[in-house]
């Protein structure tokens, strides 16, 4: 485990899903990227928490929007990290635009991120 202080520049997009259950999924969000932050010193890019403060998923044009504006962040991304047990229209395509553009694809299992989900308790080092 790293600290804050050890941050790496390495950027590490966070891609998981919005749809469904959309508070509940950013919520998630949060927790992957403290993860990718906390286990790694790595920098978490996830669109899809910060778009959703001035956009409105369901608004289709503005869905785009996210989604393209999305993707112009991926590519200034060293990896693409998935998490979760479905993947979404969404996520099909970020996982695919990192595939075409020789960004590399992983998927976190639940076990390594799983204490930072909610109701699950968090014991920092000092």
């Amino acid at each position: 485990m790293t600290t804050m202080s050890e941050t790496n520049n390495r950027k590490i997009y966070v891609c998981s899903a919005l749809r469904g259950d959309m508070e509940q999924n950013i919520e998630k969000a949060k927790c992957y990227c403290r993860y990718v932050v906390e286990d790694f010193g790595y920098i978490p890019v996830a669109p899809h928490i910060y778009f959703t403060q001035f956009l409105n998923d369901c608004i289709p044009e503005e869905r785009e929007f996210g989604i393209r504006a999305g993707l112009l962040l991926l590519s200034g991304c060293d990896e693409l990290w998935y998490f979760g047990d479905n993947i979404t229209r969404g996520m099909t395509e970020e996982i695919n635009y990192a595939l075409s553009h020789g960004i590399p694809v992983k998927y976190i299992p639940s076990q390594y991120y799983d204490a930072y989900l909610p109701g699950k308790e968090i014991i920092f080092e000092q």
